[in-house]
Parts: C-alpha cells; structure tokens; sequence
C-alpha cells in the first residue's frame, strides 16, 4: 500500500492507458497484452524502471550499484546511468562524463566519438567494460524478455524517448510528476474526510 500512489501514477502515464504520437496502435496493443501476462515483479519493472548510477560502479564488487529514483534531478552530467523497464535499457551518458570511463566502456577518445547506433557494447578487456557488462548481464538474466540496448547522449534527440521512462518526473503526454500527485490525492482525500 505504501507504494500504491507511485505505481498509480507510473500507470496513469505509461502508452498501455495514454497514446502517444510516437507509438502505433500495434505496440500499444501488444504492450497491453504483455502487461497482461506479467508476473508481479515484471510489471513493476515494467511501470517503475530501475536506474542504476553506472559512474558510481566499484569495479572490484559484483554488487549492483544502489538504484536511485526515476527522475531527473537523480541524474547528473558527470554520470552515466543504466535503466531498465524489462523490455528497454538505456545507456544514458552525461556530457561531462569521465573520459576515462568512456574510454574504458567504448574504446573511444571522447563523449562526441561515441556511436549511439550501437545496440550492444564493444567488448573492450577494461574493468569498467567488463563490470558494465556484467550488470547488464545480471540485469537480463531475471527478465523474462531480452532487452534493446539503446545509447543515449545527454542533449542529444534519443533523450526524449529516455526521459518517458524517468516516471516520477511529470510526463511528456500528460500526467502529474509524482509529488503533484500526491497533493492531489491528499487533497482528495482530506475532501472525502470532511
């Protein structure tokens, strides 16, 4: 119950119940079916993504970093992050990421050499590639569906389609961010009581 008012708004945005321009009513059809045949834990995913700060790795643990929540102000330009939703992760990269990071995960001199037509990552002997990897790994092995790989440069077009994921932040299509609809539904409640 505690988390019934995230998950309420994370539903009332996503393209199963609100059409976007942008998705055919094919996929729309097929994301309703699917939500339908989820297990608990899937669809939870699938409504709130896991964002995890891939900056943040210790290339000497096998532990995922800790996720933090899906919004914008978690994400930093000297980050990169992975999220996950069970049928789309993206890799989203800062624009002042640490050279050496990118350099350890893409085998490239800079952010602007980075491809972000790739939809798997180079295999590069690195720490920080093979830990990535590894999470990546760990990540696809507990869902049930394999998962594109989408790059995602921050300021770049592809970021739009990213930020549609970032559910606690109000939607592109509509849909409050979810304090605003928290307000709301203690103001609604408060009505109900008096």
């Amino acid at each position: 119950m505690k988390v019934l008012p995230v998950y309420m708004n994370c539903l009332l945005k996503n393209c199963v119940l609100l059409s976007r321009p942008e998705i055919s009513t094919d996929e729309r059809a097929y994301q309703r079916q699917l939500v339908m045949t989820m297990g608990v834990a899937d669809s939870q995913l699938f409504f709130y993504p896991q964002l995890l700060p891939i900056h943040t790795l210790d290339v000497k643990s096998t532990m995922l970093p800790a996720a933090v929540r899906c919004s914008e102000s978690r994400l930093s330009e000297e980050g990169i992050f992975l999220l996950a939703n069970g049928l789309h992760m993206f890799l989203w990269l800062g624009v002042s990421s640490p050279p050496e990071l990118i350099q350890g995960i893409f085998n490239v001199p800079s952010f602007a050499h980075i491809n972000t037509d790739m939809t798997l990552l180079p295999e590069v002997v690195n720490p920080y590639s093979q830990q990535l990897r590894m999470v990546m790994g760990i990540i696809q092995q507990k869902r049930p569906y394999s998962m594109k790989l989408t790059i995602v440069k921050q300021r770049e077009q592809p970021e739009m389609v990213f930020r549609q994921f970032l559910v606690e932040d109000k939607g592109l299509y509509g849909g409050s961010s979810y304090v605003d609809f928290l307000c709301c539904v203690h103001k609604e409640i408060c009505q109900l009581l008096n």
